[in-house]
């Protein structure tokens, strides 16, 4: 073949492919002019939600805080941006989880499936889902009777790893993971891991004797046993501190008699409680010697640690429900940044 010859045939061929294209272009306004303008809008609406809820599925989920259990890391009303690829995202809203690539950490911020949450129906759940992540978090359809959001997913920390042994101390989280000799004070191991994250704490180390004389109070009034004066002015002070009480109306008269023991269970204050409290006899040696971590499992915590209801209440929670780390805050913008 000569270069003329050579030549040729590109000519050609770049006319045929010149032609092509214009002819394509041709066809495409005559669609156009003969296309609905509203079918046209609707096509790109739901081509535009179908790129969110695929990026939202299994790449990047908008979250919105829905308490304080993370303040001062995370506060009420912040929006977030979850990793949910790390961990491996859900095939379809609720179901089976896909490989991610690898494991949450410990002291991780990580979102997961509440185990308290109450589902309204498979198809509700669905549709609710769809529509928190099309909308970015500001439509959450599946509300509680007094029109308040059910939440549906939380947002903790990752304490306690799988093996862990984990116990609270007057407040204080203490760890045994596998293989140590002794327990381990959170602050000790955040400073072998180089981990920096803040607690914020309600009760003060002096209040921790008080709440030890009211577990005593509350273990001897369960079994119908006489209490000391010292033993009455501790139970007064637990109340006052818990429920905002003055401290001087007996405990015996106020309302919080009946929701002491809730209150107990909350702060899991009542270290001093031992088997002869009938109402805590199955739950002192859990406080005695701590949880015991599934391999399969893991144990979130709140950063504000003294009002967070997390893994002390409903227990270790199961790594397939968790469905990603928190990434970053993109609103409000003055606390625009990541979340560690």
């Amino acid at each position: 073949m000569t270069w003329n010859q050579w030549c040729l045939g590109v000519q050609r061929q770049t006319e045929r492919y010149l032609s092509w294209r214009r002819t394509r272009k041709a066809r495409k306004k005559e669609r156009q002019k003969k296309k609905n303008p509203v079918l046209d809008w609707v096509e790109a609406i739901l081509s535009a939600v179908l790129i969110v809820l695929v990026i939202n599925q299994f790449l990047l989920q908008a979250y919105q805080i829905p308490s304080q259990s993370m303040v001062d890391t995370l506060r009420i009303g912040d929006r977030i941006f979850v990793n949910k690829l790390l961990y491996g995202p859900e095939l379809l809203p609720g179901i089976a989880k896909l490989p991610g690539f690898r494991a949450p950490r410990r002291g991780e911020v990580i979102i997961f499936e509440n185990p308290s949450y109450i589902p309204i129906g498979p198809v509700m759940d669905f549709v609710q889902r769809i529509v928190y992540m099309v909308s970015l978090s500001l439509i959450d359809i599946d509300r509680d009777e007094y029109g308040q959001p059910k939440h549906h997913f939380l947002i903790k920390r990752a304490i306690g790893m799988p093996g862990d042994r984990l116990r609270m101390n007057q407040g204080n989280v203490e760890l045994l993971p596998p293989g140590a000799e002794s327990w381990v004070s959170e602050e000790r191991l955040k400073e072998q891991l180089g981990m920096r994250y803040q607690l914020r704490r309600m009760f003060q180390p002096e209040d921790y004797d008080a709440f030890r004389r009211a577990g005593i109070a509350l273990a001897r009034a369960d079994a119908r046993l006489p209490l000391s004066p010292d033993l009455e002015r501790g139970a007064n002070r637990f109340f006052s501190i818990t429920r905002g009480t003055d401290g001087s109306v007996s405990w015996r008269q106020t309302k919080v008699v009946d929701n002491a023991y809730v209150e107990a269970w909350r702060y899991r204050t009542l270290y001093a409680l031992r088997p002869y409290s009938q109402l805590f006899k199955d739950q002192w040696r859990e406080w005695e010697n701590g949880w015991y971590i599934p391999a399969d499992r893991l144990f979130p915590m709140g950063d504000n640690r003294d009002d967070s209801r997390d893994a002390r209440y409903f227990g270790a929670v199961r790594l397939q429900k968790v469905l990603g780390r928190a990434l970053f805050r993109y609103w409000p913008l003055t606390r625009f940044g990541g979340v560690h």
